[in-house]
């Protein structure tokens, strides 16, 4: 039986999600729910990364960068959202993310409706 990666650092990163979304409410912009997560998961004595810049590299050159929202303990990807639901071209994002990264766990958290949405995605080649 496999266990899930980060299964405890993503349940304290959802529980951090849901209390913003409880004191917050929904209809706001992603920047404030960016900015409301690390605020409260620095409340709980988590590492933040804010707008942390991955570079892309084509033939040794750098022609791009990619910049999640949030990296939890330099272990997880956290990208928040006000969107009408999460929609492939999240996930096709967040995989990206992740494999630039070299991460393996990330987030996508949907503040946009009275009701949290959120999905959990993993980039194991491995497994």
């Amino acid at each position: 039986m496999q266990t899930l990666l980060e299964k405890d650092l993503v349940f304290r990163i959802v529980g951090c999600a849901f209390e913003v979304h409880r004191v917050i409410g929904h209809g706001f912009r992603e920047k404030t729910y960016e900015n409301a997560l690390r605020v409260e998961l620095r409340s709980h004595g988590m590492t933040v990364d804010q707008q942390m810049r991955f570079p892309i590299n084509y033939r040794s050159e750098r022609v791009d960068e990619f910049v999640p929202d949030l990296l939890v303990e330099g272990r997880v990807i956290v990208d928040t959202k006000t969107a009408e639901r999460i929609i492939d071209e999240h996930r096709g994002t967040m995989l990206n993310y992740l494999r630039i990264s070299g991460l393996k766990v990330g987030l996508i958290i949907n503040f946009k409706h009275p009701k949290l949405e959120w999905e959990r995605l993993v980039l194991d080649r491995a497994r």
